[in-house]
């Protein structure tokens, strides 16, 4: 009995683009490829039909988002604040290929974004998306607030620190160099920037969400 394939991916932006029947085949399109467009669907026809399109039709929608939570739930919480901007990472494993960004929350306009690093983990990604956007929006002198549902990475940026537990080798030195000049702009930098964790349950994925869960 052949196995059941549980995933294709659909890589837009790679060494090669096309759709893979297998992460290490994905993995080897967008290893070392700055700026990769990638992601996975639950069949065949469904990445096919996604490489004839554009990345970014596919990634950050709630289109079928339905929330759980009671009308007064919603209610108390309210609606996302507009005037903002959102950030999120993405990891394929722990560690694993990881990239982060950053999105105007209302349009979903792409600000920014770093990646794929070789080797790094989701907490790290978080953590250098929230102080991207935090520099962005100095530089920027915006009154905007910053969104991440990380509340791991508003607990480091708070204590100016990144807590990760992975090990510094060759592979993953550019990205703990970022990591050291994130946590160096902490410690020289004010800033009045409110970040607001993001409310998944009440709004379903973040803005900057990759959709590759």
């Amino acid at each position: 009995m052949s196995k059941k394939k549980n995933k294709y991916y659909t890589v837009w932006k790679g060494h090669l683009t096309g759709v893979f029947e297998s992460w290490n085949d994905c993995k080897a399109q967008i290893k070392d490829f700055q700026g990769a467009q990638y992601k996975s669907f639950p069949t065949f026809e469904a990445a096919k039909a996604a490489l004839k399109g554009n990345y970014f039709d596919y990634i950050g929608k709630n289109k079928d988002f339905k929330s759980e939570l009671s009308h007064e739930q919603l209610k108390k919480i309210g609606r996302p604040n507009y005037n903002s901007i959102s950030v999120d990472a993405a990891s394929s494993g722990n560690p694993g290929i990881m990239e982060y960004r950053g999105v105007d929350t209302k349009t979903k306009k792409q600000l920014f974004i770093q990646g794929p690093f070789e080797e790094g983990t989701n907490n790290i990604g978080e953590f250098l998306a929230l102080v991207h956007g935090l520099a962005i929006l100095k530089k920027n002198n915006s009154d905007r607030i910053l969104y991440t549902d990380s509340r791991t990475a508003m607990s480091w940026v708070k204590k100016k620190i990144c807590n990760t537990k992975l090990q510094r080798n060759e592979k993953n030195k550019p990205l703990f160099d970022l990591v050291d000049r994130a946590i160096d702009w902490l410690k020289n930098n004010t800033y009045n920037t409110v970040i607001v964790k993001w409310e998944t349950k009440a709004w379903g994925e973040i803005p900057a969400d990759f959709g590759r869960k």
